[in-house]
């Protein structure tokens, strides 16, 4: 039996199959659903919204018959959908079209926290485009009809992310290498932190599933004073208050508010340097506007937020 008690590990039902129903988890793969095939005569659903949090997740009935439906299911992977796990690998076992877009990321450039890999991989634009490479050769094969532009469309996004990865190295140095240091609600920034030259802290681990120890904050706010951190940030799928309290004790100023573990509303346009233009909803986008706020915070001139 799956989520709430409706079977979804075997075949589709009969009397709900709707071929060309593809399934995304999370915002992220998302994204990535309807860059590769989005408009190909395939509807595409995403059963999480923008500022859900995936470790917190529990899927609905609705969410049941879309994956009841799907003809091909796409993924995150390493935990990150939290008790979404398991139906999704069983559903695999069963010989569903799932997969985790993170099976195609190289072993060495996945990173380790508390014991087990580290899920937030789209934080580095170059290795998410591994992702994406890997997603577009599997609904390739999926949808032979759509292959061709599949394939094209892959190639594209690939170049994108590896493009939006050398743009957000750049835009990184204009911060001192002594002032990057991002403080954070939780650790869902180390992928970026590696790949843009920033010390990541955090006060809650890689998932969000318990609150934050006294401890944890006493040390946040300890390496706070003695870095002299400026700023630190909110996320926008956790409540701001931790980082509001630890913000309050140390002085550090509210820096802006970060997408980590959900992406923006699709066309949620946000003004960047250069007078460019970024869609939040999308992972390169999101990016942009992530280090637009760091940069903006962590370099001198930070914007508080309201109380």
């Amino acid at each position: 039996m799956g989520v709430l008690g409706v079977p979804i590990a075997g075949c589709r039902d009969t009397g709900e199959s709707a071929p060309g129903l593809l399934v995304a988890t999370t915002t992220m793969v998302g994204d990535l659903l309807r860059s590769l095939a989005g408009g190909l005569d395939e509807e595409v659903a995403v059963l999480m919204g923008a500022q859900v949090d995936p470790h917190l997740f529990k899927p609905g009935q609705s969410d049941v018959r879309k994956l009841r439906r799907a003809t091909v299911v796409l993924y995150s992977g390493l935990h990150l959908e939290g008790r979404m796990a398991e139906i999704l690998e069983r559903m695999a076992r069963h010989g569903r079209q799932v997969v985790a877009v993170t099976d195609g990321i190289a072993p060495d450039r996945l990173m380790e926290a508390e014991g087990a890999i580290d899920p937030h991989v789209w934080g580095d634009a170059s290795v998410w485009a591994e992702a994406v490479q890997f997603a577009g050769d599997r609904l390739g094969a999926f949808l032979p009809e759509h292959r061709e532009a599949i394939a094209a469309r892959t190639t594209e996004q690939v170049a994108a992310l590896r493009a939006c990865h050398d743009r957000l190295r750049a835009r990184a140095q204009e911060i001192p290498e002594a002032q990057r240091v991002l403080v954070t609600s939780h650790d869902a920034f180390q992928y970026f932190g590696r790949a843009y030259g920033f010390a990541v802290m955090s006060v809650q681990g890689i998932a969000t599933v318990s609150e934050a120890a006294l401890a944890d904050m006493a040390r946040i706010s300890a390496a706070i004073r003695q870095r002299k951190v400026p700023a630190v940030f909110v996320e926008s799928s956790i409540s701001p208050a931790t980082i509001r309290r630890i913000s309050e004790e140390t002085g550090a100023v509210l820096g802006g508010e970060l997408c980590s573990d959900a992406l923006g509303i699709p066309g949620e346009m946000a003004s960047i340097a250069g007078g460019r233009s970024v869609d939040r909803g999308t992972v390169a986008g999101m990016l942009e506007s992530n280090m637009d706020i760091i940069v903006r915070a962590l370099g001198g001139s930070a914007a508080v937020l309201p109380p």
